[in-house]
């Protein structure tokens, strides 16, 4: 595994001049041809990748644009593109920024708002030829401040440019949330069927209540991009659709008077009963006693 530790050693790897120390734009098709490998990057990175250079293969994902695809990676993520050893020439773009040029400014406080930098590879930003004329416009002016001379205005410019493109990044993530609606409903979907086999079965028991990495991990997804796309398309978070979920089988089973409220919170996953009646408190306004004796 190679390990990127710092922008100049990454920059150099590939063959690019370093034009800042906490920030740089590299171009990866100056680089020498080399085998796919595996890699650990303890910064930010943004991978923006024309598909027109050839093949976008990562795993055996596959992509519905064929404008181009911006990867947000975070620091201390590994990657890695297949077959592994295979010799490649690299191509695309990468902006990349070490967490010590945003800290104490008011993206280093906002940079965790930002959960596509948690998505996975085939997760990716798909570009449509407007929306990568205004990233490449940010990208300009990024290179601009970071090709000059470095004064007391820098550091201030350099992170509000940055934290502009970061900015339409999310709109256009969020653009792209609504123009794959009918995948993006088709996995809603098979979210609930897998939260009702879940709850209706004996893992409900065994394993206690389901959290939303399980099911984003069910679904080939990462919790983050799941969680984003759950929240779009419902108007809830994923938790609180697990949550409402679980209250309906809740509910059926505290009408059911041969069980003590305790067997049923146990039944329900609660470690203890205390806790399934505070959850249920919260979400009906009264204990489950009370409901059972009101039904």
């Amino acid at each position: 595994m190679i390990i990127f530790d710092t922008i100049k050693t990454y920059s150099e790897f590939f063959k690019n001049k370093t034009l800042h120390p906490l920030i740089n734009y590299v171009d990866l098709n100056k680089s020498d041809v080399i085998p796919r490998h595996k890699a650990r990057i303890d910064f930010y990175a943004i991978i923006t990748k024309e598909t027109l250079c050839g093949e976008f293969r990562y795993g055996n994902k596959s992509y519905d644009y064929s404008d181009g695809s911006m990867i947000f990676i975070g620091p201390n993520q590994i990657v890695g593109s297949e077959p592994e050893g295979e010799i490649h020439q690299p191509y695309g773009k990468a902006l990349v920024f070490h967490p010590d040029l945003i800290k104490g400014t008011n993206l280093g406080k906002l940079i965790h708002e930002y959960t596509f930098f948690s998505y996975e590879l085939h997760e990716s930003l798909h570009l449509s030829d407007r929306e990568r004329e205004i990233v490449d416009h940010c990208y300009t002016n990024i290179i601009s401040e970071i090709s000059q001379n470095i004064d007391k205005h820098s550091k201030k410019l350099i992170v509000a440019n940055l934290e502009l493109l970061l900015k339409y990044c999310s709109r256009f993530y969020d653009r792209q949330f609504i123009t794959r609606e009918h995948v993006n409903y088709g996995l809603i979907e098979q979210f609930e069927q897998k939260i009702n086999d879940y709850l209706w079965s004996e893992h409900l028991t065994l394993n206690g209540l389901p959290n939303v990495a399980y099911f984003a991990q069910e679904l080939h997804l990462s919790a983050n991009y799941f969680g984003d796309l759950v929240k779009k398309e419902t108007g809830k978070s994923a938790l609180e659709f697990i949550h409402l979920k679980l209250l309906e089988v809740a509910k059926e089973r505290v009408l059911d008077s041969t069980k003590s409220i305790s067997e049923v919170s146990y039944e329900l996953g609660f470690k203890y009963p205390q806790h399934f009646t505070r959850f249920f408190k919260q979400k009906v306004g009264v204990s489950p006693l009370e409901y059972r004796g009101v039904n």
